[in-house]
């Protein structure tokens, strides 16, 4: 389920993600929500979903860090 807006995002990043570490990681989720479409291509038994939530964590984390006080923030 790609998401189509930031506004989509689950809570976990909406309420504690900066918005330009939102567009980071909807634009990683969706992509990498396509390219692991095929379930050969995903290590594990990991869902497509799993896949690109980690993929799209992983892309937050290049650029931002998360704090004491839970929230993310630029490195």
């Amino acid at each position: 389920m790609p998401y189509k807006a930031i506004s989509d995002l689950p809570d976990s990043v909406r309420d504690h993600v900066p918005k330009h570490a939102q567009e980071i990681y909807k634009k990683a989720f969706n992509s990498a929500w396509d390219e692991y479409s095929d379930k050969s291509e995903r290590r594990g038994s990991e869902s497509r979903e799993e896949v690109a939530h980690k993929v799209a964590w992983s892309a937050v984390r290049k650029k931002y860090s998360k704090g004491e006080d839970g929230d993310w923030h630029a490195r």
